[in-house]
């Protein structure tokens, strides 16, 4: 629907999985489980300058992205992301949750973590979907592999990489940061984003939580249209 979605609309979208997921989740070379090396595949899949869109840990990553290399992101889209956590201590404290959950995975395997990840309250709203449309998105998590998954979140997790709060006011690409309404969290860490970097808005959608694009595809088709094709 969003491939489509995007398609319909005059975009020619270019996939690009995270380090342990989907087309990569079987390459488990520590290498490629930075931030650096991550920023270079994402680099080498574009064509730039173009618009960069991530979703969650992938929008932090964008995030990254554009304030890393600035000339070749022209409008930034970020669904349900955050520019990490603020301080040292969260920091530390995320990693050792981190450690301890990626232990987990390699110990009972991919099925098992999904059990708990997908009955966190952060992914509730979810429950609204077609069942369909659930089995698919699961059977398309338990593509992954735990070893792949392990290394993303000791590589590439929230208390691992840095914080972007401070960097946020010189990031002067044009960028749209769609949140679900459901989503209390992502709408309070979007509106603060909007305030601090000088050229973004916030767009919130009715009706949905954390996975906007899974929720509402074509609300969220029309915001990124919207945006993209903005002068």
């Amino acid at each position: 629907m969003i491939l489509d979605g995007l398609a319909s609309v005059g975009c020619s979208p270019v996939l690009c999985d995270l380090p342990g997921h989907g087309s990569h989740s079987t390459d488990l070379d520590p290498r490629h489980f930075s931030l650096e090396a991550t920023l270079t595949q994402v680099e080498h899949a574009g064509v730039w300058p173009t618009d960069l869109i991530g979703y969650s840990m992938g929008g932090r990553v964008a995030l990254h992205f554009a304030a890393t290399y600035p000339t070749k992101v022209r409008r930034l889209i970020l669904e349900s992301a955050s520019p990490g956590l603020a301080t040292e201590g969260e920091r530390l404290e995320r990693q050792v949750n981190d450690e301890e959950l990626a232990r987990k995975i390699e110990l009972h395997g991919v099925e098992d973590f999904l059990r708990h990840w997908e009955g966190l309250p952060l992914f509730e709203s979810q429950l609204q979907l077609p069942g369909p449309v659930r089995n698919e998105r699961h059977a398309q998590r338990l593509r992954n592999t735990k070893a792949g998954l392990a290394s993303a979140l000791r590589g590439l997790g929230t208390g691992v990489l840095p914080s972007l709060w401070d960097v946020l006011p010189n990031i002067q690409t044009r960028t749209l940061i769609i949140a679900g309404e459901l989503d209390a969290k992502f709408v309070e860490i979007g509106k603060e984003m909007a305030a601090m970097l000088p050229q973004a808005e916030l767009h919130i959608v009715s009706g949905a939580g954390h996975t906007v694009h899974l929720e509402r595809p074509q609300l969220w088709v029309e915001a990124v249209d919207e945006f993209i094709s903005s002068t």
